[in-house]
């Protein structure tokens, strides 16, 4: 358990006010609006490989980078604009990550035109509701489910890239879809 001024958080939090921020304003609150479903999306995919923090410090020069994470304006960026990302220090400068963001732009916008939103998309595979459960230990908290493993694989058949399972999961639990606050967090309620 991380604490900070007598609150017990989720283990993976320390003692960053960036993480602590995240964990205690963001993480595990349902969202039901398309941006921050995209922007996840992008910043959970630019993590693959990297820590969170890395990408929580990044976030504002994402923001500006992806056009406040407007998917289909990502999803018409050109090769010159890829160059200018590529040069970007704001971002994670990973060329397969950056192509990967614009491709799934345009997947993401052919989605929302097929379900009337990501949002309504998305939360299909957990039934509409937050599937809460019940991990005292971080080392309890798996990687991947049976919902992960179902939307990944949709995804995947759609065209998008960097969404396996584990980074799907990962977004689920960001956007609320999963609720893996430890038993013992304040946020867990």
């Amino acid at each position: 358990m991380s604490k900070s001024r007598d609150k017990q958080r989720c283990a993976w939090v320390g003692n960053d006010p960036l993480m602590i921020a995240y964990h205690d304003k963001e993480w595990g609150r349902p969202i039901h609006e398309d941006r921050q479903h995209f922007e996840f999306l992008i910043l959970e995919s630019a993590q693959a490989g990297l820590s969170w923090s890395t990408v929580l410090k990044k976030r504002e020069g994402y923001r500006q980078a992806f056009a406040q994470f407007d998917p289909e304006k990502v999803g018409r960026f050109d090769e010159r604009k890829i160059a200018a990302l590529l040069a970007n220090p704001g971002i994670i400068r990973n060329r397969l990550k950056i192509a990967a963001a614009i491709n799934n732009a345009r997947l993401f916008v052919e989605i929302q035109k097929e379900f009337g939103s990501f949002d309504a998309y998305c939360w299909a595979f957990v039934g509409g509701k937050t599937l809460k459960n019940s991990y005292k230990n971080p080392t309890d908290i798996p990687a991947t489910s049976p919902e992960s493993d179902a939307w990944s694989k949709d995804l995947k058949k759609r065209g998008f890239k960097f969404v396996g399972s584990t980074i799907i999961y990962a977004h689920m639990q960001a956007v609320g879809m999963v609720n893996d606050h430890s038993t013992s967090c304040f946020c867990r309620s």
